[in-house]
């Protein structure tokens, strides 16, 4: 049996490659969206990916199924189970009409993909449909499981959080009832053997858990002994307490990615590139139309920027940035090196931003110069600075989580963490001028910047809240 895993570190999401090497044939579980990566494995492999599955109705990505089966007629395996609220609605939408493909998944169902064997098991809390997949390779005369593809259920340290339908997709009043199931769900594990390897959708920092692991796998045994959330669920009600406390603020993307993976992402045929924009493009565009995102580092964008653009480096936290600060409609412009275009694309259509129109060079921002337009810079200000400026009756914006916020933070201080910010801008005043701050000041950063498009009057605080306690200065707990 040959086995992959295909990880995004922006997204902390893993997909897998399954391949029978006796009959050439590959299934991916859980695929992002641009699809060429796993193709491209399975031929350097002399394997033919014949299937692709999903564990549940994803929240942080788009899917790749329907992509992998548009492209390549893949056959899809998906789940059935769950409430009528969460059921797949694309599998009879075929580019050009028809069905494609598929099979529809209950708990207790196997299927092959060449001698490889899957088991689905129903494992409801984090979604109502959610299947996990015990894995055994027959090719190699096994007769027990080898493991678990867990999906968003079993995690590295954590579980996967059950109040997201509530959180992202506005589910008012399903929070407690699904952390109710994710308790029951844990108990089917009693049924899994300790050596069952445990081979998850995602890793440390990703929004789907509240303190996932950086270690890549695990074995059931180990989880059922050290994983704080299954230890939790020796008793309902203090499972549920648990599971449900320190969760963080998911980002507002997260409601499109189940909206659009629930009714079928829009087929992309091949990864898109956009055009190079010529300096006079570039000063025809009206940032209050469009998304400029800069993602040149911040001291660059500070310094002199398109009025109106973003402040997105390109970073492990790109796609949350811009998934929570830019909408699905926007016309999208980059400002950015020609190496790292495509890495921007990738990244921009995993998370549903597809309308991508144009790129101009970072390097030549002074061309954007004229006797008309000229760049406009971001206030920034130390700790020494900061207090001179908070005497001056300047408001405080504190873009951090909410835990985070807790255990620490500037008096007087408001809380709204930045991937939560656009959704609650009415609770910002305009009327102000505000100090942005988040623990070393990349968040305040790019914050800053969503808020000075909208109209504030805004100053970063250069290293956040860790450079205002290394020097002393007082906060509240």
């Amino acid at each position: 049996m040959f086995m992959r895993m295909i990880y995004d570190e922006k997204l902390a999401q893993a997909a897998y490659v399954f391949g029978c090497q006796q009959t050439g044939e590959a299934i991916v579980i859980d695929p992002e969206r641009d699809v060429d990566r796993y193709i491209e494995l399975a031929e350097a492999n002399d394997l033919r990916i014949v299937a692709t599955t999903e564990t549940h109705i994803h929240a942080d990505f788009l899917s790749g199924s329907r992509e992998l089966a548009e492209r390549i007629g893949a056959k899809v395996y998906v789940s059935d189970e769950g409430d009528a609220d969460w059921k797949y609605q694309w599998l009879d939408k075929k580019l050009g009409g028809g069905t494609y493909d598929h099979q529809l998944l209950h708990d207790g169902d196997t299927f092959q993909i060449g001698k490889i064997q899957f088991t689905v098991m129903h494992t409801p809390g984090h979604t109502p449909e959610h299947i996990v997949f015990l894995v055994t390779d027959l090719g190699s005369g096994a007769t027990e499981t080898m493991g678990m593809a867990s999906g968003d259920f079993v995690f590295v340290g954590d579980l996967g959080r059950p109040d997201l339908l509530e959180t992202a997709a506005g589910q008012v009043g399903a929070m407690e009832p699904s952390a109710r199931r994710l308790y029951h769900t844990v108990q089917k594990l009693s049924a899994v053997p300790d050596f069952v390897q445990v081979w998850p959708a995602h890793g440390a920092g990703s929004a789907c858990g509240k303190a996932l692991g950086a270690v890549p796998m695990s074995t059931i045994g180990y989880e059922r002994r050290f994983n704080p959330s299954i230890v939790a669920a020796s008793s309902e009600q203090g499972f549920i307490d648990f599971i449900l406390t320190g969760q963080p603020e998911p980002p507002l993307y997260f409601a499109n990615m189940k909206r659009d993976n629930k009714v079928g992402p829009r087929v992309l045929g091949e990864l898109p590139i956009p055009p190079k924009m010529t300096p006079a493009e570039l000063r025809a565009l009206d940032a209050k139309k469009c998304a400029i995102i800069d993602a040149r580092p911040w001291d660059a964008f500070r310094a002199g920027h398109v009025p109106g653009s973003l402040s997105f480096p390109l970073s492990n936290s790109f796609n949350t940035d811009a998934g929570s600060l830019v909408c699905d409609t926007d016309d999208i412009y980059l400002i950015i090196d020609p190496a790292h275009v495509e890495e921007a694309v990738r990244d921009l259509i995993r998370i549903g931003l597809d309308r991508i129109e144009g790129w101009f060079e970072a390097s030549a921002m002074a061309q954007y110069e004229d006797g008309a337009h000229s760049q406009v810079e971001l206030p920034e200000v130390t700790v020494d600075e900061a207090v001179h400026v908070l005497d001056a009756g300047v408001k405080i914006l504190d873009v951090r989580r909410a835990t985070e916020y807790a255990e620490g933070h500037l008096a007087d201080a408001m809380n709204i963490s930045h991937t939560r910010l656009a959704s609650r801008l009415e609770e910002v005043p305009k009327d102000a001028q505000w100090l942005i701050y988040c623990r070393t000041g990349v968040r305040s950063a790019c914050s800053a910047s969503y808020l000075q498009r909208q109209g504030y009057q805004v100053v970063n605080l250069k290293g956040g809240i860790h450079a205002w306690e290394q020097a002393a200065a007082a906060v509240e707990r």
